[in-house]
């Protein structure tokens, strides 16, 4: 009675905190979309009442505050539609984030759909106002959120308790992802696998609780609320759909993680055909509309930014010239798409001739024959050098690369031919994409991070890119250069 009463409370626990969780995000979500779409109407119309008619019945008169308050609860509805706050997408990803998008403009095509068939005279400046400005409001809310999330689960809070159940190696590669990836929202309590406890020490540091038929007892004496299936050739079909039936009955998620590798859910595409689950995983590519929606935003984004930051500009240029003697420009060879060598711009933050020193400097530290060519406690740097390299402001000319289509803003990281010459075959496949200014290795950790590390983050970013995935590594970018770690 004791085990049922405990797997009851993690079930609860579970439910609890999801629904309170999708509470706050709701009245998050609407405060914002408020914001949004009356301060929109206050800055077009002030305190007057503006009314609007239709070109057949001019007659008829609509006023805007009314039509605010629609367009309030149709971006609501929309947003439930578009389940924006299932828990299934909550908390890591970029998939919350696109489906925000996603139900930003379907909303704008519903009200020019029907402007356009009922011939209203509607301000554009309004809703060219409102719909830009509430995403952007909810995109910062549910990262604001994001990020509490993140502090409660690192406390044990706000977390689903979880099982393993699979084969040993298929379990450890999971354990290891998970474990390695923040804002998951999965605690690993325990494994189970074929050979149960007779197989010696942990998986990964999850203790082994015992084998496949064990499953039931483990997850009431753990109080799991959830469990994974990592793959086992043992587990039969009818197998498997009892341990659904089982879960069921007790409200226990049941997720199942296929053998792919670094996938995003972009390129997952589920199919039941004759009751079979078929996974379709799509190729990347980055040909025809993807490339030309890549290319244009890197234009208009390295242009706006250079319009903007030309004051910034301006000051390191200064502040470098009268650093010491050298150019203000620091131009050095690293290699870009396809393999093809470029130049790419920096402001100079190291003395003269700083790379005729480069490879003694190596050899005294016993690093020049691995990749990632860094120099600890580099001596070559100067004191404007290491300002500038701290929060990033060296780098900030290659929006120039990126401008003349070099670069581009969010790509893998531009390495160097001797560091190209080291890679493996999978590690080539970065360059089928332009580097990036900024990426997925230089938002999670940037030096600190090793080379398997780094060459992972980028070959999971050509393997998946997306629009919405540039905006949100741009956000995080500006976040890791106010707050720096792992500078050189």
């Amino acid at each position: 009675m004791g085990l049922v009463s405990a797997r009851a409370t993690g079930v609860v626990k579970r439910l609890s905190w999801q629904r309170a969780y999708a509470v706050r995000l709701f009245v998050s979500d609407v405060s914002m979309v408020v914001i949004a779409v009356f301060g929109a109407h206050f800055v077009w119309f002030r305190d007057a009442s503006v009314e609007l008619g239709t070109a057949d019945a001019p007659e008829i008169r609509i006023g805007y505050t009314t039509i605010s308050l629609l367009l309030v609860l149709a971006w609501m509805v929309v947003l439930d539609i578009f389940a924006t706050r299932d828990h299934k997408v909550i908390g890591s990803g970029t998939l919350e984030y696109k489906r925000i998008a996603d139900a930003t403009v379907w909303l704008f095509g519903l009200f020019a759909i029907l402007a356009f068939l009922f011939r209203l005279e509607l301000a554009r400046g309004y809703f060219l106002t409102a719909l830009p400005v509430g995403f952007l409001l909810l995109f910062m809310s549910r990262w604001a959120w994001r990020q509490w999330l993140r502090r409660q689960q690192k406390s044990g809070a706000y977390v689903s308790r979880t099982i393993l159940l699979g084969e040993r190696n298929k379990s450890a590669h999971v354990a290891k992802t998970i474990q390695r990836t923040a804002g998951t929202g999965l605690d690993i309590v325990g494994a189970l696998t074929h050979a149960g406890t007779m197989a010696k020490g942990p998986i990964e540091g999850v203790e082994v609780l015992g084998g496949y038929s064990d499953l039931l007892t483990a997850v009431d004496s753990t109080r799991a609320d959830t469990v994974v299936l990592t793959g086992a050739d043992e587990i039969s079909p009818d197998d498997m759909r009892r341990i659904g039936w089982e879960l069921e009955s007790r409200s226990v998620e049941l997720i199942v993680a296929p053998a792919l590798t670094d996938i995003a859910g972009p390129r997952i595409h589920a199919r039941p055909v004759a009751g079979l689950p078929l996974i379709h995983v799509s190729y990347p590519t980055l040909e025809g509309a993807k490339r030309v929606y890549k290319r244009s935003f890197d234009i208009l984004g390295s242009g706006l930014l250079l319009l903007l930051g030309s004051p910034i500009l301006i000051a390191v240029a200064i502040a470098v010239k009268r650093s010491g003697p050298g150019n203000i420009l620091y131009r050095q060879v690293r290699i870009g798409r396809g393999g093809k060598e470029f130049g790419m711009l920096k402001f100079r933050s190291m003395v003269q001739d700083a790379d005729d020193q480069l490879e003694s400097l190596l050899d005294a530290q016993g690093t020049s024959n691995t990749p990632l060519f860094k120099v600890t406690n580099d001596p070559r740097i100067t004191p404007v050098g290491r300002f500038l390299r701290k929060y990033s402001l060296d780098e900030v000319p290659q929006l120039f690369n990126v401008f003349f289509g070099e670069m581009s803003l969010v790509g893998p990281r531009p390495q160097r031919a001797a560091e190209v010459a080291l890679y493996d075959d999978a590690a080539h496949r970065r360059l089928i994409m332009k580097p990036g200014m900024s990426g997925l290795w230089q938002v999670s950790g940037r030096s600190n991070l090793s080379w398997e590390d780094s060459i992972r983050l980028d070959l999971y970013y050509v393997e998946n890119w997306s629009l919405t995935t540039d905006i949100v590594i741009l956000f995080r970018t500006v976040r890791a250069v106010v707050t720096p770690e792992g500078a050189h």
